[in-house]
């Protein structure tokens, strides 16, 4: 039984989450960890795809400007859209608008394999959106906020670290065909890396999280609603049109998940912070996403 339960996704998750809570001490000595937990759970993710996937540009643009349609256009909308309505926060409103700008998360890559979608087209429709972004990013933040917080750089840097360096590393391991060997402890490996990643979390943002939770209820009803609400809505347009499930899923995963760490990212490094009331929002949201 005890097996079984170290084995199960839900209880993992809930195991991270009751553990950030009441011990989370430990996150700051994790912190560190989480990049080379997520660059792991990309690597194993990533040896399932087959390297035919990117050989034909045609077969490629598809996708591609599917992730940027489903980040920007749909996610993006909704979340500008909620932001204005809801939000009435300065520094909280201006934290949406950059979280509005990012691309989507790295999740979305094992989360496909999870739950059975198309994992080539989720793959290259994360690196779409992720070339699609160094010009978006820049241009919402500068539209809606005036400020040039946006460094494309630090993007490129997440691309190599995140999406590229796992991907040619997982297509070395399927050479020397590491891969079959790997099968049988894949899910494992995933599921407690996912396990550090959100004790991390949580552990970080205990205080917060127990001391002050009225002061996240708009932010957890936006997370809320852009998660469940806009995923029930992707799910019934794509299948009046008759979209494969596989695709299908997908698409919801490219349209609810965002890379919320990289949005709070340039208020923790921008000189504007400071008497502007966006260290509020840095304070507030710093690793809750």
């Amino acid at each position: 039984m005890i097996k079984n339960f170290l084995k199960n996704r839900n209880f993992i998750l809930i195991l991270a989450m009751m553990v950030g809570l009441l011990w989370g001490g430990g996150a700051k000595w994790t912190e560190g960890t989480t990049l080379p937990a997520l660059a792991l759970i990309m690597t194993i993710s990533t040896m399932g795809i087959s390297g035919n996937a990117f050989r034909s540009f045609r077969d490629f643009l598809g996708p591609a400007l599917a992730g940027i349609g489903m980040n920007y256009l749909i996610l993006g909308s909704f979340l500008l859209g909620l932001n204005t309505l809801l939000i009435q926060d300065e520094a909280l409103r201006a934290g949406f608008v950059i979280i509005a700008a990012v691309p989507p998360a790295v999740a979305v890559i094992p989360f496909t394999f999870f739950l059975k979608g198309d994992g080539p087209f989720s793959l290259i429709a994360m690196i779409g959106a992720y070339l699609g972004a160094l010009i978006i990013m820049p241009l919402i933040t500068l539209v809606f906020l005036g400020l040039g917080l946006i460094d494309p750089s630090k993007l490129i840097l997440i691309m190599i670290e995140l999406i590229l360096a796992p991907l040619v590393l997982s297509r070395l391991l399927t050479r020397i065909r590491m891969n079959s060997r790997l099968e049988s402890i894949k899910g494992a490996i995933t599921n407690w890396s996912f396990f550090l990643i959100t004790y991390t979390i949580v552990g970080l943002n205990r205080e917060l999280i127990l001391r002050q939770p009225l002061s996240l209820l708009p932010v957890a009803f936006i997370a809320v609603a852009s998660t469940f609400f806009l995923g029930w809505g992707i799910e019934k347009i794509s299948n009046i049109f008759r979209i494969p499930q596989k695709t299908v899923i997908s698409l919801l995963l490219l349209g609810t998940l965002k890379n919320y760490g990289l949005g709070i990212n340039p208020f923790q490094q921008a000189d504007l912070c400071t008497g502007n009331g966006l260290n509020r929002f840095y304070d507030r949201l710093y690793h809750l996403a």
